[in-house]
């Protein structure tokens, strides 16, 4: 199966989402964001797949969001694009692409939607265990 991950290692649910996807028997290809940022046009069809709005893709938290003419609350979409193109840590994720869909996976558990079953036991990094000995959702409750 052919999965891409727009990632970026510092973040804890990134790396959670990867480590899921090769829980899965996948080798994603990795896009490190911050490196390599996706093209406008990229990030719109990103965005069109993953059926959200662009302002549900800016990042807020430890970002130049709220800075004066960044990507405040009153910008519109072409200024909110303008904005992610200058700073990519301004672009939420991570955001998943495979043949089932193109979802931003925060949280890291809507990863299984998109792949085959998990081939064991998952447990993210906090210690969390979301995936059984079966590859089962571990279900609270």
């Amino acid at each position: 199966m052919d999965v891409t991950v727009d990632h970026t290692p510092a973040c804890g649910t990134a790396r959670n989402t990867l480590a899921m996807i090769r829980n899965a028997g996948i080798e994603p290809q990795v896009i490190e964001y911050l490196k390599t940022p996706p093209t406008r046009a990229r990030l719109m069809e990103l965005i069109a797949k993953a059926g959200l709005t662009v302002r549900d893709v800016i990042r807020q938290k430890g970002t130049p969001y709220a800075e004066p003419g960044r990507a405040g609350p009153a910008l519109g979409d072409d200024a909110l694009l303008d904005a992610m193109m200058a700073h990519p840590i301004l672009i939420n994720r991570p955001i998943v692409v495979s043949p089932l869909g193109a979802p931003m996976c925060r949280p890291c558990e809507k990863v299984p939607d998109l792949l085959p079953p998990q081939l064991g036991p998952f447990t993210k990094e906090d210690g969390e265990h979301v995936m059984d000995a079966a590859g089962h959702r571990i279900t609270s409750g």
